[in-house]
């Protein structure tokens, strides 16, 4: 976006560096937390999508209120409930009253899955990022960050 003189506003080198620590955490943090869920036959969405659905009133959620939870578009999410379905991990039922709604349902398996893996994934968050930072540093994350989180899901939800 360009100054109000027209010129770009490019980045300071501050500016920058916190950018791409940013950036590089994410991605090497995530990529990681998949790494560690591999022996347990997850990834980090399948994951992600048990523990919404355990956590959900009935372990059920509509798939659009899902890929909102999620982050993820309808269409990439539906595609990942089929992997999961095939696995037996969750189920599809149609809504009442709703011919083109879809709740994404926990199973059985997926629910005994869930339970089986948590506590080696928050081992793992633990390890790889929590015991990493102190009391304070996790404050400041979480007061620094929160902000931005907000107002990308505002401008998302505005989509």
């Amino acid at each position: 976006m360009p100054d109000t003189d027209g010129q770009p506003h490019w980045l300071t080198d501050e500016e920058q560096q916190a950018w791409r620590a940013t950036v590089q955490l994410s991605q090497l943090l995530l990529r990681q937390l998949d790494r560690d869920l591999i022996p347990h036959g997850l990834n980090g969405r399948d994951y992600e999508i048990l523990v919404e659905l355990s956590e959900a009133p009935e372990h059920r959620l509509r798939m659009t209120d899902l890929a909102d939870a999620t982050s993820q578009s309808r269409s990439r999410l539906s595609h990942q409930i089929t992997r999961m379905e095939k696995r037996s991990l969750v189920r599809r039922d149609g809504c009442e009253g709703d011919k083109r709604g879809t709740f994404a349902v926990l199973t059985k398996a997926g629910f005994e899955t869930i339970e089986r893996v948590a506590l080696h994934h928050v081992e793992n968050v633990r390890r790889h990022y929590i015991d990493r930072l102190t009391p304070q540093q996790m404050e400041e994350i979480r007061s620094t960050l929160q902000p931005i989180v907000d107002y990308l899901r505002k401008i998302r939800d505005r989509d």
